[in-house]
């Protein structure tokens, strides 16, 4: 794992060189997600049969197989052991209350003109949902894409889960019972997500696609947006570490592993500016990584993309921070708080030295789905607001109206639209 530090001469390019990624940038890899798009769209369900038992191997030799029952989810939900249920029922209570907080209503005022304005809050009529499936199988996924949606007050939720050789996690469809899913198809790639977009014979169209996937996954929600929302284009899983003052390494290091096992391109970033916790931390994420069952892809993580940074004070650490924009952010000092107040940019922050990543992955309450790759600078976590749509209201009195409509009328002339200041004139 790379050291860096802030005293080093070439330190800001080292850095810059640490965080350049981009999702999705090959060429190549557009160009087939857009002929897969274009073929779906013309051959439907057939196409997207096809595709999935070619990349999937699923064993469906009609597209009626690749939806699931209701009874199937339910039956997933009831053979769970009770642990197992119990725990995720916990997880659904939490993230459902959080998300109740985040609902919006309606809202509206009558101006001094005696005329009403407003704003109209609705939610959207169907989603899709996107879950990774095979060795990426995550039943929180489920719970963070579909609850806020059924609270948000969405009234069809339709999820696509990719099913390699026909096997599926039985527990990410008992997830999808217990979040309410309106209908599951064992489909994935940048052909689900075209199906979504489209629809097909047996898919429906749906109004906005939310998330994670792999880079086709990622390519593909780019290129259907307009015709469809979508919450962002997702990449690799990132977590950064600061840590300050009495500590245990041995937490901070499975800390930073916690992400790393995530994906060979996932990124962990540890920052502190006490020499001798870095060391230590370096020294227990060696002895920590050999334990991990997922070793091998942790070691390409920090090896590729893993960084241990010194700085000189916690000012300079919040300059990084904010630099990097970070998916989960780790504040691991007594003025946790206070630090948290000077952090612009991250998609969550997570304080204190008892708060690890991991509890806001499952069953914190607040959204997993968070912006990456530096884009936590201008978006957010994904939430109620994203299955909702505002619209403006408008209403003119008889007297009210007049003086709006000079000036519309005025302003509609000086940029040449006279059908406009006519109408406008009309109503005084």
């Amino acid at each position: 794992m790379r050291r860096l530090s802030t005293q080093d001469q070439n330190f800001k390019q080292a850095f810059a060189d640490l965080l350049a990624f981009e999702t999705v940038s090959d060429p190549e890899l557009l160009k087939t997600v857009d002929q897969i798009i274009a073929d779906v769209r013309q051959h439907g369900d057939a196409h997207v049969l096809k595709l999935t038992q070619q990349f999937d191997r699923h064993p469906a030799h009609q597209f009626s197989e690749l939806e699931l029952t209701q009874a199937q989810l339910k039956t997933a939900f009831e053979n769970l052991e009770p642990q197992v249920r119990d725990a995720l029922e916990m997880a659904a209570d939490r993230i459902r209350a959080f998300h109740q907080a985040q609902k919006q209503d309606g809202w509206s005022y009558i101006d001094e003109l005696g005329n009403t304005l407003g704003q109209k809050v609705t939610p959207l009529d169907r989603v899709g949902i996107y879950v990774p499936g095979g060795l990426a199988s995550y039943p929180s996924s489920v719970l963070m894409n579909a609850i806020p949606a059924h609270v948000a007050g969405v009234s069809e939720i339709i999820m696509v889960v990719p099913a390699p050789d026909g096997e599926l996690n039985p527990l990410v469809l008992a997830a999808a019972f217990l979040a309410g899913v309106s209908r599951v198809f064992t489909i994935g790639g940048a052909q689900a997500v075209a199906a979504l977009a489209y629809g097909t014979e047996t898919v429906p169209r749906v109004d906005k696609i939310t998330g994670p996937g792999n880079r086709f996954v990622a390519a593909a929600k780019r290129a259907v947006f307009g015709q469809v929302g979508i919450d962002m284009i997702a990449g690799p899983s990132e977590i950064l570490v600061y840590a300050e003052g009495l500590n245990n390494a041995d937490w901070l290091a499975m800390d930073v592993l916690s992400q790393a096992e995530h994906d060979t391109v996932a990124q962990a970033i540890f920052i502190t500016p006490d020499e001798q916790l870095l060391q230590a931390v370096e020294e227990a994420i060696e002895k920590h990584l050999s334990q991990l069952p997922k070793a091998e892809i942790a070691c390409t993580s920090i090896a590729n993309r893993g960084a241990l940074v010194l700085v000189n004070s916690r000012k300079e650490a919040i300059e990084l921070i904010n630099q990097v924009a970070p998916e989960h952010l780790e504040l691991c000092l007594d003025e946790a708080k206070e630090m948290a107040t000077l952090i612009r940019h991250a998609g969550a922050i997570f304080m204190g030295r008892y708060t690890p990543e991991a509890i806001g992955d499952y069953c914190a309450g607040p959204n997993h789905v968070l912006p990456t790759s530096g884009t936590a600078r201008f978006s957010s976590p994904l939430g109620v607001y994203d299955f909702q749509k505002r619209t403006s209201l408008i209403m003119c009195s008889e007297q009210g109206v007049q003086p709006l409509a000079r000036t519309a009328d005025i302003l509609a002339q000086q940029e040449n639209l006279d059908a406009h200041a006519r109408s406008a004139r009309y109503r005084y």
